[in-house]
């Protein structure tokens, strides 16, 4: 409970306040950390009395003749959950340290109980991360698998909705208190998990009553999320019933992977074509690449000009526009475009080819 990293750390912070020499003593008596190294390791006999009993102990020059590895000054116990873990002692005359005494108590205690529930919550996260790794990998539902979601008060049986979150790679791995405060949604139920998923990503595993009402909720949170970590993106799968949940998360993946421009979420259910390009082979996707848009890919004022012709819905006058070139230039590199690959941005069919080329290349260039 109290550890010597810990018993360091509360005299680095306590010796911020005072000059005297501190220590930190186990309740059995050793001296775990103190100002002064030499101390460390040493039986402290006085502070092993104030363990036991409870209580603060003066410590008088007296007292340094007869209890074993004692310095003048005061013990005080140190209390988590109401029970005695440790003693911090101050050393010096004890009418000037005694008027310290309470306040370094209190401060040791509220260290030692951060440190506790950290550790708790560090617990409780890994547990939960760990459990979640296993059912987005399961195929069934053992007995002991069942157990454990038991144990973690975890509702196999509903509907669940996976929410993938991922923030920009500039940022550092997300710090304890960002992801704090992500657990802090307001709208976040009992049965709603939350976990990381790598150094740059987050899932959220919404329990679902009713479609409708949770893709509201949804854009609410990945809006929440955003306040907390700008420029974070997410992708949503479909709800399912709890033993397909890797469904959802393949979902999620794909939606993710498919938003583009200034978009900062997408939902897997609004893909259309994009469901047709997840399900090609990365061979397939060169071979049509090879077909199509090959001897263009080192023109970039064609693709660019592809780019915005799309963008623009074909409309010529607002691509020139766009682009700020003479409408026969863009008229020029359509023709160019033409004579290169052999297919016709005047043409459905081949237009159609070159915008799914441009997709496929793309997401290529994304991922």
């Amino acid at each position: 409970m109290l550890s010597a990293h810990l018993a360091e750390k509360i005299i680095s912070e306590v010796k911020k306040l005072l000059t005297e020499d501190i220590i930190i003593v186990s309740k059995s008596g050793t001296i775990m950390a103190s100002t002064d190294k030499r101390r460390i390791g040493n039986y402290h006999e006085g502070a092993l009395l104030a363990a036991k009993d409870g209580e603060s102990r003066i410590i008088t020059e007296e007292d340094e003749k007869h209890l074993a590895g004692v310095k003048a000054g005061i013990n005080l116990p140190v209390f988590l959950n109401n029970e005695v873990i440790g003693v911090i002692g101050i050393t010096g005359s004890p009418s000037d340290v005694s008027p310290f005494g309470v306040i370094i108590q209190k401060m040791t205690e509220l260290l030692i109980q951060e440190n506790h529930y950290s550790e708790l919550f560090q617990w409780e996260t890994r547990a939960l991360e760990g459990f979640v790794f296993e059912w987005l990998q399961q195929r069934s539902m053992d007995a002991s698998f069942l157990e454990r979601a038991r144990l973690l008060e975890i509702n196999l049986e509903s509907k669940r909705q996976i929410i993938l979150l991922q923030w920009p790679q500039r940022l550092e791995p997300l710090l304890r208190n960002k992801w704090v405060q992500l657990l802090e949604w307001p709208e976040k139920k009992s049965n709603d998990l939350f976990v990381r998923w790598g150094n740059e990503r987050m899932i959220l595993l919404l329990e679902v009553n009713e479609t409708i009402q949770s893709r509201e909720k949804i854009k609410r949170f990945i809006q929440f999320s955003n306040s907390i970590i700008p420029g974070l993106q997410a992708g949503v799968g479909r709800a399912v019933d709890g033993i397909h949940v890797t469904q959802s998360l393949q979902q999620a993946e794909r939606a993710l992977k498919s938003i583009v421009d200034d978009q900062f979420f997408c939902f897997d259910e609004d893909l259309i074509l994009e469901l047709i390009l997840d399900e090609l082979s990365a061979e397939t996707k060169k071979d049509y690449l090879e077909k199509t848009i090959s001897p263009i890919l080192e023109e970039d004022d064609l693709l660019i000009t592809m780019e915005e012709l799309f963008r623009q819905n074909h409309s010529l006058k607002k691509t020139a526009e766009a682009l700020h070139i003479h409408i026969n230039t863009l008229h020029y590199r359509i023709n160019k475009i033409k004579t290169l690959t052999g297919l016709s941005l005047n043409q459905i069919y081949d237009a159609s080819a070159l915008y799914l080329a441009f997709l496929i290349l793309e997401k290529s260039t994304k991922n």
